[in-house]
């Protein structure tokens, strides 16, 4: 019994599920406000996450469940519906008088969830219905940071032009959608962003990072000339540590992207960090990229040059156990 109602759900069984809850003495107890395994579902929840709207609608109107029950996350059934894209779920529970923008735990509200699917039609049936897209997360996004993720294009331009001005957000450290957009690679959503708005060159969040900096560092070289081109990018601009675009690559292993700011855009392969003085190869060294290293020495790196401990790249290597060739 304890797992027969959710199963007899997920299962889309009604009239079974009828026959099994008409056994039950009390009702209150064992099935309107009962929390079922360890998230703490309600039926309703099972309902509205697996799209049975014959099911979901019985619950309501027959056994009188409350829409706005929450399980262990404190979602309500709305924020399941949107999130799994069951439109029909959705509108039901919207005319029931569902609180369109409930939070659940890290106050995620349902529209938020439904920009994770790319859902245009859900996104804008909350919206119709009065969902305030400018509502924050605890990390400070809204529901654009997240379009801005996910990478949907129709979903920024219906965004966009239904409410103009969403773009003009940062998060708690100071990121933007366009930050978002870079640092996943989401190349037609830059170019809209970049189109649409009206974000400053090189904007920085807290860490002093920029769109550009994000694309380089996450390899993704087709936003990163974008913004260069559209933008004029700094190309060697310093985070709040002092290191350059170069750096940052070299610390996440980006060897494509090495290559094309020495090679294409001028970058002097040798160039300290501000900060300890760390050359790109002694970042590499440490993150034990071997791969990296490898590019670094193709495109002239020194192993010569000594950071702020006179350490140099040759040392670092060694501390590796990298180096294994003459120098």
């Amino acid at each position: 019994m304890a797992h027969l109602f959710p199963r007899l759900i997920r299962e889309g069984m009604l009239t079974l599920l009828k026959e099994e809850i008409e056994k039950v003495p009390d009702l209150d107890r064992d099935v309107r406000q009962k929390h079922w395994e360890k998230s703490g579902d309600t039926l309703l929840h099972f309902a509205a996450r697996h799209g049975k709207m014959d099911i979901l609608r019985y619950l309501i109107e027959i056994l009188g469940m409350n829409i706005e029950l929450v399980n262990q996350d404190y979602k309500r059934p709305l924020h399941e519906a949107a999130s799994m894209g069951h439109r029909d779920c959705v509108l039901y529970l919207l005319e029931r008088r569902a609180t369109v923008d409930c939070l659940k735990k890290a106050d995620w509200t349902p529209l938020m969830m439904a920009c994770t699917r790319r859902n245009l039609e859900i996104i804008g049936d909350l919206v119709h219905h009065g969902a305030n897209p400018q509502l924050k997360n605890k990390d400070g996004w809204n529901c654009f940071h997240i379009a801005s993720r996910e990478g949907d294009p129709r979903v920024m331009q219906y965004l966009l032009d239904a409410f103009p001005d969403i773009w003009d957000t940062e998060s708690r450290i100071g990121r933007t959608p366009l930050h978002t957009a870079a640092m996943h690679g989401r190349l037609e959503v830059v170019k809209i962003l970049l189109e649409r708005c009206r974000y400053m060159p090189d904007i920085r969040d807290h860490c002093g990072i920029t769109p550009f900096v994000d694309a380089i560092q996450n390899g993704h070289l087709d936003v990163a000339q974008v913004l260069l081109e559209r933008q004029q990018a700094d190309c060697k601009i310093r985070d709040a540590l002092g290191n350059q675009p170069l750096h940052r690559a070299a610390i996440t292993g980006q060897g494509e992207a090495l290559r094309f700011l020495v090679s294409d855009l001028g970058v002097d392969v040798d160039e300290r960090a501000t900060d300890l003085g760390l050359t790109a190869l002694h970042y590499a060294a440490k993150e034990g990229h071997k791969g990296t290293i490898q590019c670094l020495l193709s495109l002239g790196a020194s192993l010569h040059m000594k950071d702020k401990k006179h350490r140099t790249g040759k040392a670092a290597l060694l501390m590796k156990s990298w180096w294994t060739a003459k120098p």
